[in-house]
């Protein structure tokens, strides 16, 4: 993974002298893609994945491998609106294809991924580890009929009507410092405490309900767990104050149905003022550390 403060290290030439790296500079992209035909972000062998596309087709352009560092990793089938990731280029190299380069990469990238801005960040700034909070949205249609045709990539049917009430009520409680154990899928020798900062419920004009969810960072599964739980409240299944209860165990529990990926977009990353970065980057690796 690039530092998140690109050096400019010394190289050594053929008669054995140093030469100073050429200057770097550091690109923040932003990206939106629909996930239904993506197995996620990351790369993997022999899967079509954002990452993969996103690294060949710049390669192709730059005509230099490069390396995406992420906010978040999205699941198979999950979208993004508002997804960032940064890379770090020869200055000069960038100089040269600045102009054109949203506009090449529109050129060449498949119809459901696009880079939508590139800007020079600060060398502090990393898309992973500076973040402040992520923010997602889940969309679920309890009409009778269905899902619109037109929204049918990102809005989950639900057979049943829904209380809106009922899961906001059950979302207040679930709010701030947990330990969401039971929400995630477990990974060795990952932390499972996050801040909850906003889990809201309402309904679009089109009667499409939306879950708001924002939090200093998500475990894995984690937004489509509490939308599972939810939902069962929202279906009178389970009473208010039964996800709230789940906080207390250790462990992942089976009673959660995992809402489907399709309903799960990614809008927005929360980042500190420039002067700002290098602390949040430090406070960010220590936390990874301790994990």
């Amino acid at each position: 993974m690039p530092s998140s403060n690109p050096r400019q290290e010394p190289v050594t030439h053929e008669g054995g002298g140093l030469l100073p790296h050429p200057p770097q500079v550091r690109l923040r992209l932003e990206i939106a893609y629909d996930g239904t035909d993506f197995s996620g972000w990351a790369p993997q062998p022999d899967r079509r994945t954002v990452c993969g596309i996103l690294q060949t087709t710049l390669r192709m352009i730059l005509r230099r491998p490069v390396r995406l560092v992420v906010a978040g990793r999205t699941d198979a089938g999950v979208h993004a609106s508002g997804q960032v990731a940064h890379l770090d280029l020869p200055a000069e190299l960038f100089a040269s294809h600045e102009r054109l380069l949203l506009r090449r990469l529109a050129g060449l990238l498949p119809p459901d991924v696009r880079v939508t801005g590139i800007s020079e960040a600060p060398p502090d700034f990393d898309a992973r580890f500076s973040g402040l909070s992520r923010s997602y949205a889940y969309r679920i249609s309890d009409r009778e009929w269905g899902v619109d045709p037109l929204r049918r990539q990102d809005v989950v049917h639900w057979p049943r009507p829904l209380d809106t009430a009922l899961m906001q009520a059950a979302s207040e409680q679930l709010r701030g410092l947990h330990d969401f154990a039971a929400y995630c899928k477990r990974r060795a020798d990952a932390t499972t405490i996050r801040t909850l900062l906003r889990l809201d419920w309402g309904r679009e004009r089109d009667g499409v309900i939306r879950a708001d969810v924002q939090a200093d960072a998500f475990c894995h599964s984690m937004v489509r767990s509490l939308v599972g739980a939810l939902v069962a409240v929202g279906e009178g299944r389970k009473p208010v104050d039964w996800p709230a209860g789940l906080l207390a165990r250790q462990e992942r529990s089976s009673e959660i149905a995992v809402a489907p990926a399709k309903g799960l977009t990614l809008v927005a990353v929360e980042y500190p003022p420039d002067d700002q970065l290098a602390a949040r980057n430090r406070v960010t690796r220590n936390r990874r550390d301790q994990e």
